[in-house]
């Protein structure tokens, strides 16, 4: 029997397992080529939005200018893909905001310099597969290979959200 939810709770599902990350992957593309890197995010907002910092002279603000549509996957506990469009933001207050001494360190400057850039992550899809349900998805997973099943509906394990 499947689990059927609703939107909101599968968009509840993403954020907390998206809380439960700090590192993302971050996917550009350049010259028509995808580019990975990780990245430490500042900031979630409830429609999945995410804040990350960096700084202007990089290869990835470069990458950004010339086509702003990016992947951000999370993968420390549970997973997660993110599919959107990033915006550099020049906004001295925000910086200010979501500042912290780590990022200084990380950066080896301060949110005031000119330098330092925000980056916003539009998310318009996300797609998560949840690791909390461990003895079910082995359960599951035994089932389908002894009955010969199909892949359930049971979106409590992986679904995608549009956000």
């Amino acid at each position: 029997m499947s689990e059927q939810i609703s939107t909101e709770e599968k968009r509840q599902r993403l954020s907390d397992l998206l809380k439960k990350n700090d590192i993302a992957m971050l996917t550009t593309i350049s010259d028509n080529k995808l580019i990975a890197r990780p990245m430490a995010y500042k900031h979630l907002e409830d429609d999945a939005d995410l804040w990350f910092f960096t700084l202007k002279d990089t290869d990835k603000a470069d990458e950004i200018q010339k086509d702003n549509r990016v992947n951000v996957s999370f993968s420390k506990e549970g997973y997660a893909s993110i599919s959107g469009t990033i915006h550099i933001v020049e906004d001295d207050a925000k910086k200010k905001e979501l500042w912290s001494k780590p990022m200084e360190s990380f950066l080896h400057t301060s949110y005031d310099d000119p330098n330092v850039i925000l980056l916003k992550v539009e998310a318009e899809s996300a797609e998560y597969w949840s690791t909390d349900q461990t003895v079910k998805t082995v359960f599951d997973g035994f089932k389908r290979l002894i009955q010969g099943d199909q892949k359930d509906n049971d979106e409590s394990m992986n679904d995608t959200v549009e956000l």
